[in-house]
């Protein structure tokens, strides 16, 4: 037995010893350490095994629980962008929002058809990268919005604070506001056109289409099933 293993048997008589309440707090790491008569480094370890069994879980600044860790502390923005990252945010767009655009294409009214339309214009007309941003985030707001399903919205309006968490202020080289030549004027024609025809798998292959070119640019490689 190496002293990891040592760490985590000792470990597991503690809790087991103290019987501590779902959520209920564990020592300091130091204190523990000394309780235990482990290492940090190796009291560590024990602690990553136990809670990626789902014993315990930890919060940065508050300490180690003991359960499970509440659904909160894994549902909120925070804690999701804190674990994610650009790759994971555009397979989740990939996923969700081609089926939005579908359900769109059943669902928009002339209302949000003349909204996506403000929102190219505004994109096209916008000075500064920070305001085709803006425009660009409510053109696609307004196609969820459109897909007439409150969940889905919902659903969107969660992945869509994930992914400015995680990808808003990237550095970006190509100057100071798009260029008039800006790939995704011409691909949000294209999904507009096709939710005032009524198409929903034109409406679909366009999304999916648009956020291939996202990715692109973002993480530099498309993906092969293109």
């Amino acid at each position: 037995m190496d002293d990891s293993d040592g760490a985590l048997t000792q470990l597991r008589a503690y809790l087991a010893q103290h019987e501590l309440p779902p959520g209920g707090r564990l020592p300091p790491e130091r204190e523990l350490c000394g309780l235990l008569g482990v290492s940090r480094g190796e009291l560590r370890k024990a602690l990553a095994v136990l809670e990626r069994d789902g014993e315990l879980w930890r919060h940065v600044g508050k300490g180690t629980f003991t359960g499970i860790r509440p659904v909160e502390e894994v549902t909120s923005v925070g804690a999701i962008a804190a674990r994610s990252n650009p790759r994971e945010v555009m397979q989740a767009r990939l996923l969700v929002e081609p089926m939005l655009a579908r359900e769109a294409a059943l669902n928009a009214t002339a209302e949000h058809l003349d909204e996506m339309r403000r929102c190219i214009r505004a994109a096209r007309e916008a000075a500064t990268w920070r305001q085709y941003e803006s425009c660009d985030n409510r053109f696609h707001r307004t196609v969820a919005e459109a897909s007439g399903n409150t969940v889905l919205t919902a659903l969107f309006d969660q992945l869509n604070a994930v992914r400015r968490a995680v990808v808003w202020g990237r550095r970006r080289d190509e100057g100071e506001r798009p260029p008039r030549g800006h790939h995704s004027f011409a691909e949000h024609e294209r999904i507009l056109a096709a939710l005032a025809d009524r198409d929903q798998e034109a409406a679909q292959r366009a999304m999916h289409g648009h956020l291939l070119t996202v990715q692109e640019n973002l993480l530099g490689l498309r993906q092969a099933a293109e």
